[in-house]
């Protein structure tokens, strides 16, 4: 998966937040106004986009003479799929994996341990739902995470 650049990850940050999964998208012009206090030209905003749909980052459907834009992932399989390329980058992935296991908060190491068990009951009980296949988000797991992974609270300190 290719990593953003500062101004790419800014306009992911709009259709992330901004575009529901349902919604038909967003305009150039709605990702402009919403990239407030960046001062960017349309032109570059339209370019940014452009090059996003050419990386599979977003996904575009016309509109009369304007696309329309979306992201093609959600942001959550969007960082799944940075970390799984950044274990590929070799040496072990096994000492990458503990290495990160120790780093995590103690709330973050039990949202790690319920995803892995529901995995382990997912293959006692046959092939996953359509959905965990897709990449969506378990809800029963994300709901309990009310915070970016990484973002620690004022004052909590990480467990290690």
């Amino acid at each position: 998966m290719t990593r953003l650049g500062d101004l790419e990850r800014a306009v992911m940050d709009v259709l992330w937040d901004v575009v529901p999964g349902t919604s038909d998208g967003v305009t150039v012009r709605e990702v402009a106004d919403a990239l407030e206090g960046r001062e960017l030209a349309y032109t570059t905003v339209m370019t940014v986009l452009d090059r996003l749909a050419g990386k599979g980052m977003v996904q575009r459907e016309r509109e009369g003479r304007a696309w329309r834009y979306r992201p093609a992932a959600s942001r959550e399989a969007h960082i799944a799929q940075l970390m799984l390329d950044a274990l590929d980058l070799g040496g072990s992935r096994d000492a990458a994996l503990v290495r990160f296991a120790r780093s995590v908060t103690g709330t973050e190491a039990e949202v790690l341990r319920a995803a892995l068990g529901s995995e382990a009951e997912a293959g006692i009980a046959g092939p996953r739902s359509a959905d965990t296949a897709t990449g969506t988000a378990d809800d029963a797991l994300t709901d309990r995470v009310d915070r970016p992974v990484g973002r620690r609270p004022a004052g909590e300190a990480a467990e290690r």
